[in-house]
C-alpha cells in the first residue's frame, strides 16, 4: 500500500503522523508472525526477500523459535477504513521478546513508545508473562490495544478469552481486536486502530535536541550502531553529537531509519525512531539509557535513563584453553553492547584458571550468552554451576557479599541472607494442589490466590531465588502437563539456614565444585557430585577418596579404586609368604605414590560435573 507523499521520507515527517508502538506478549503467542504480516501489508520488505520471523536476525533466535533482541522497524500506512480513510501515517514498531529473562529488553522498548499491542493467544489465553508485560506498559503510561491472535486455530476460544482480556485491561469485550498473524485476517483493521487509538508523540521541535538511546549493536565494519528515539528538537546528518552522561563528542557519519533495512536520512525529528553511526569502536561510548544532544546547542538536562537491571543468577565462564582469555574479554565487551543486562568481572579459580564471573537475568539468558560466545566468537567455554548472591553476616558484625561459593567466609557465621523472588503461576484450577505441593517443597510462602475465570487460577508465592533457578520450571511444566506459566521478579531477601558444601579430592578442596545450599539439601548435593566425579575422574595408580564436607565435617564419600598391577602373576604356587612379601612391597609403593601424587581432573570431568543439563539447562530449553 503506497504511503501519502512525504510520509515515508525520513526526516520529512510531521510528528502528528507518527505512531510509536511495540508488541508485547507471553512467549510463543505469535508476536514475530504478526510483525511479519505487518511488514508484508506495508510493503517495506520485497516479497522475494520475505521469510518467516523476518525480524529475528540471530541464528539462535530462528533455531529456538524465540525472540532475544528487540527489533525496531519503520512502516508507512494509509488508513483503509472509516472517516479518516486515505490519511497517511508512519508506524514505528518494536517487536519484543516474550521470555521472563528478557524483560529488560521489553522495558527499554516501552520507554521508546506511546502505545503497546498486548497480544494473547486465542487458544491459550492470558499467561504469566502477559500480566508482567501489561503491568510494565501501565507503569510507562502507555495506551494498550488488546488483541487476540491465532483465531484461525481449531482450539481457539476467542469469545471466552476476549472477555478475560477485557476484564484485565478494563475495556469492553467488543473492543478486543481479533487477528490471525498466520493468515493475515484482521491485521489491516489492527493497523488502522493503531493510528486511531494511539496518541502521536509529544515534543518541542524548537528546543535543543534530545534523543534517548534505547538500544545499540556492534557492527564489525562500522563500529557501534546506536538506536535512538528523538524526544525534542531534531538531529541532522553531519551534526556533532554529544553524549550527556560522558560528555564525549562525536562526528555523525550517518543517520537514518530502519525500514526494516537501514535507510539513510537527512534528519530525524520529534518522535522519530532511527539509528546513528559515529564510527566509534569503543563499546562503552554508547550507553543504553544515555541522552544524545547536539554539541553546538546542547540540552540543559538529560532524559531519565533506565533502571540498571539486577543480575539474578551468577556463573563463572572460563575458556578451556587459557590463551583464549583476552579473546573472551573482548567478546564479552562486544556482547555487553548488544545486551545491556550482562554484567561481568574478572576472577580466577585454582582449578579452572582465569575467567569471568558473569551476572545473568536467568538460566535461559546464561545459556543464550554462552551459546553466542561459542558461535559468534569461536570460543570453547566451561560454565560453573549457576548460583545467586548471598549476604553473610559474621559474629563480629562484618558483612560479606558472596557471588561465588569460594568467597564464602571462614569463621563463625551469625546469619546468611538469600535473595527471594515473588513468583506468579497461572494454571488451570485442576492443578492447584500439585503446584502448592511443589512450591512448599521449595520453601515457598503463599501470598495469595485469585481466580481469573471459572477454570483459571493465579497463585502468588514468595520463593528463594536459588530454588527457582535450577529445575523449578521443568518440574512445574511436567506436573501441570505443560499448562502452567511462570513469571518472577526480585522481592528482597530473607535469612535462611544455608551452608557451604566443599568437594575434596584426596583432602584438597576443588573450588569449582563448591556450592552454597540449604542445610536440608546439603547431603543430597554432596552424594550426587561425589558419585558423578567417581565415574568421571580416571583411575590413578593410587586410591583417591572423593569427599563432600561442610566445614570440617565429612557428609559423603566415594572412592576411586587404584589401578593395580598383578604382582602375583609370576608366582606359580609355592609358599604364601612370598606372595605376601610382594603384596606388602606393592602396598608400600602405593603409599609413597599417594603422598607425592596429585589428582589431575580432566576438562571433560569439569564440563560434565558442572553442566546443568540434567536440570537447569533443560529448563531453559523447555521454555521455548
Amino acid at each position: 500500500m503506497p504511503a501519502t507523499p512525504g510520509v515515508n521520507q525520513p526526516g520529512a515527517t510531521d510528528s502528528g503522523a507518527i505512531r510509536n508502538f511495540c508488541i508485547i506478549a507471553h512467549i510463543d503467542h505469535g508476536k514475530s508472525t504478526l510483525a511479519d504480516r505487518m511488514l508484508q501489508l506495508t510493503e517495506v520488505v520485497d516479497p522475494r526477500q520475505m521469510r518467516a520471523q523476518y525480524l529475528d536476525r540471530m541464528d539462535i533466535e530462528r533455531e529456538r523459535g524465540i525472540t532475544i533482541k528487540s527489533q525496531a522497524v519503520r512502516m508507512p500506512w494509509t488508513i483503509r477504513e472509516g472517516e479518516r480513510a486515505g490519511d497517511g501515517a508512519v508506524l514505528n514498531m518494536i517487536d519484543t521478546p516474550g521470555h521472563v529473562d528478557f524483560t529488560y529488553e521489553v522495558s527499554r522498548s516501552l520507554a521508546a513508545c506511546e502505545g503497546a499491542v498486548l497480544l494473547v493467544d486465542a487458544a491459550q489465553g492470558i499467561e504469566a508473562q502477559t500480566l508482567a508485560n501489561l503491568y510494565l506498559a501501565m507503569e510507562n503510561d502507555l495506551t494498550i490495544i488488546p488483541v487476540l491472535n491465532k483465531i484461525d486455530l481449531p482450539a481457539a476460544q476467542p469469545e471466552k478469552y476476549a472477555e478475560e482480556l477485557a476484564n484485565l485491561v478494563g475495556c469492553l469485550p467488543e473492543e478486543v481486536l481479533k487477528v490471525s498473524g498466520k493468515t493475515g485476517v484482521g491485521v489491516p483493521h489492527l493497523l488502522d486502530e493503531i493510528v486511531r487509538r494511539l496518541p502521536a508523540p509529544v515534543g518541542d521541535a524548537q528546543a535543543p535536541a534530545r534523543a534517548m538511546i534505547f538500544d545499540s549493536v556492534y557492527d564489525i565494519y562500522r563500529g557501534v550502531v546506536t538506536y535512538v528515539r528523538v524526544v525534542d528538537g531534531h538531529i541532522s546528518a553531519r551534526d556533532r553529537i554529544k553524549m550527556m552522561s560522558t560528555g564525549a563528542v562525536h562526528e555523525l557519519l550517518e543517520l537514518g531509519v530502519i525500514s526494516p533495512e537501514p535507510v539513510k536520512s537527512g534528519a530525524l525529528g520529534v518522535g522519530e525512531v532511527g539509528y546513528l553511526i559515529t564510527g566509534v569502536k569503543d563499546v562503552r561510548q554508547s550507553r543504553v539509557g544515555d541522552t544524545v544532544t547536539i554539541n553546538t546547542r546542547p540540552a540543559a538536562e538529560s532524559l531519565g535513563g533506565y533502571k540498571d537491571p539486577k543480575p539474578m543468577v551468577y556463573s563463572g565462564l572460563y575458556p578451556i584453553d587459557g590463551s583464549d582469555y583476552p579473546d573472551l574479554r573482548e567478546a564479552l565487551d562486544k556482547l555487553k553492547l548488544n545486551d545491556a543486562a550482562l554484567v561481568y568481572e574478572p576472577e580466577s579459580s585454582a582449578a579452572l584458571g582465569f575467567g569471568f564471573r558473569c551476572g545473568f537475568l536467568g538460566l535461559l539468558h546464561l545459556e543464550i550468552i554462552q551459546e553466542r560466545l561459542e558461535r559468534e566468537f569461536g570460543l570453547d567455554l566451561i560454565a560453573t554451576a549457576p548460583n545467586v548472591v548471598y549476604r553473610v553476616v559474621m559474629d563480629d558484625g562484618k558483612e560479606v557479599v558472596v557471588t561465588n561459593p569460594s568467597e564464602y567466609p571462614v569463621g563463625k557465621v551469625a546469619e546468611v541472607y538469600e535473595p527471594t523472588a515473588r513468583v506468579t503461576v497461572l494454571a488451570p484450577n485442576d492443578y492447584v494442589g500439585t503446584i502448592m505441593e511443589l512450591c512448599q517443597g521449595r520453601r515457598g510462602v503463599l501470598l495469595g490466590m485469585d481466580y481469573l475465570s471459572a477454570d483459571r487460577v493465579e497463585l502468588r508465592y514468595t520463593l528463594p531465588l536459588g530454588e527457582i533457578i535450577f529445575d523449578f520450571f521443568d518440574q512445574l511444566k511436567s506436573r501441570t502437563k505443560g499448562y502452567a506459566s511462570l513469571d518472577y521478579e526480585p522481592a528482597g531477601e530473607q535469612a535462611a539456614e544455608l551452608v557451604k558444601v566443599d568437594i575434596l579430592l584426596q583432602g584438597e578442596t576443588v573450588d569449582a565444585f563448591s556450592a552454597i545450599v540449604h542445610k536440608d539439601k546439603a547431603y543430597n548435593y554432596g552424594t550426587t557430585i561425589a558419585a558423578k566425579l567417581q565415574k568421571l575422574i580416571p583411575r590413578q595408580q593410587f586410591e583417591v577418596p572423593i569427599q563432600a564436607a561442610i566445614g570440617s565435617r565429612i557428609i559423603a564419600r566415594e572412592t576411586i579404586r587404584a589401578i593395580r598391577k598383578d604382582v602375583l602373576a609370576k608366582c606359580y604356587g609355592g609358599d604364601i609368604s612370598r606372595k605376601r612379601k610382594l603384596l606388602e612391597k606393592q602396598k608400600e609403593g602405593k603409599k609413597r605414590m599417594k603422598m607425592v601424587g596429585r589428582v589431575e581432573v580432566p576438562q571433560e570431568a569439569f564440563i560434565a560435573a558442572l553442566s546443568t543439563s540434567d536440570s537447569a539447562g533443560d529448563a531453559g530449553k523447555s521454555k521455548k
